[in-house]
């Protein structure tokens, strides 16, 4: 089968963020078919960007169209979604010529469903709409703007179109078919297709070394006799680290808890600074480190953290990357996130509290503090168990394919 994807932020390990259509495809490749990849030549994703307009990585053809770059969420990258949807006018015949048997629209913003479209009718293709977020739900709530925005205007006509003439929809919310439904799309067309991992990259952490500022911190902690409560992560406001921060103000009082905040952000400085205020001595600020090291920093801890703000968008699932990582690391978690029926609350991992709640995620972190350490290896065994039989990219992507068949 041959498999074409428009994913305007694509990325590869080299490139950096995103990663799930090089690991889906990936997989699909080792299956024996052929991919191509149409991905834009900038994404403000990526830590770099690609120098060539056409490569093969892994068995995956990747064609990287011009686009121009830029800075922020303003008009730029709004043009540069644009162009993106130009380009991929213009590069038609090619796509033609690779002759697709699926054609996946895979971008966030749902522009790219016309000419997903186009192509996938000109070659008699199944036609997959891939949806990361809920645009334009997402940017009306998160940037506060009207339905009768020209931009937000668009995308809806975009997502309407979408849900008119796909064969599917995979999406990696599990709770969003009750959105979709509202705009057109019946519920035979829908698959939950979550995030995932790549098992490789859990079964050589033994032979990495974490950097020596990261290791003394952590190793010294740990040889106190601490109780690690650890994040690693992007820290940014969508995070509620301020609640992370705001806990262990909470429980300073408790001289075993020590709370770790590894990552990069635009709230990292204000964060600090909000930790110096209250002249917290239990907390410590660690720099980011590449996504092989994750796994090396979070055996460190004994408890994960991730929160999020409050957002009627959680109420249609949620898809964070840091879950998983938590799980294969068999520590149990405190989901500080609005999702009903979530993951860690569904397979007992960890405890849900309310987002945004310090009392509730204090009272958690005691919870699972207090517990044997047999206790807490068993709770987060159960994370484990449920990303290893569910989460694997090599399952997710034969899951993909099987519900386009």
């Amino acid at each position: 089968m041959n498999i074409l994807m428009l994913s305007h932020y694509a990325g590869a390990p080299q490139y950096g963020m995103e990663y799930r259509s090089y690991y889906m495809s990936r997989e699909w490749v080792k299956a024996g078919h052929k991919v191509m990849i149409a991905g834009a030549s900038f994404s403000h994703l990526r830590k770099q960007q690609p120098a060539v307009e056409r490569e093969n990585l892994e068995g995956i053809e990747y064609l990287w169209l011009k686009t121009r770059s830029y800075e922020g969420n303003g008009l730029a990258r709004v043009l540069t979604m644009v162009h993106f949807v130009l380009e991929c006018y213009r590069n038609k015949q090619l796509f033609i010529d690779f002759k697709p048997d699926v054609v996946i629209a895979s971008s966030v913003y749902t522009f790219d469903i016309y000419p997903a479209h186009y192509i996938a009718k000109k070659c008699g293709a199944k036609l997959i709409y891939e949806v990361h977020d809920l645009w334009p739900l997402s940017p009306m709530v998160i940037g506060g703007y009207s339905k009768y925005h020209p931009f937000i205007w668009l995308l809806q006509r975009g997502e309407n179109y979408a849900y008119k003439h796909v064969d599917l929809v995979v999406s990696m919310l599990d709770k969003a078919f009750p959105h979709m439904q509202r705009h057109g799309l019946d519920e035979k067309r829908f698959v939950c297709v979550p995030n995932g991992y790549l098992a490789e990259e859990w079964s050589n952490t033994d032979t990495q070394q974490l950097p020596q500022q990261h290791l003394e911190l952590l190793q010294s902690l740990q040889a106190e006799g601490k109780t690690l409560i650890g994040f690693a992560g992007g820290l940014t406001q969508s995070t509620a680290m301020q609640v992370f921060v705001e806990a262990a103000d909470k429980l300073r009082s408790n001289p075993n808890l020590s709370f770790i905040a590894i990552g990069q952000g635009p709230q990292k400085e204000e964060l600090i600074q909000m930790a110096n205020d209250k002249k917290l001595t239990n907390i410590y600020f660690l720099p980011s480190i590449p996504k092989t090291l994750i796994p090396k920093a979070i055996s460190y801890f004994d408890i994960c953290y991730m929160g999020g703000v409050h957002s009627i968008l959680h109420k249609y699932g949620t898809s964070f990357n840091k879950m998983t990582d938590y799980m294969l690391s068999q520590k149990p978690i405190i989901m500080s996130v609005d999702e009903p029926d979530s993951v860690v609350q569904g397979c007992g991992c960890g405890i849900q509290v309310e987002a945004e709640n310090v009392d509730q995620v204090a009272k958690a972190i005691m919870d699972i503090a207090s517990l044997s350490k047999e206790d807490r290896t068993t709770m987060g065994r159960k994370g484990y168990d449920y990303a290893v039989e569910h989460l694997e990219y090599a399952t997710l992507a034969k899951q993909f394919l099987q519900s386009i068949k």
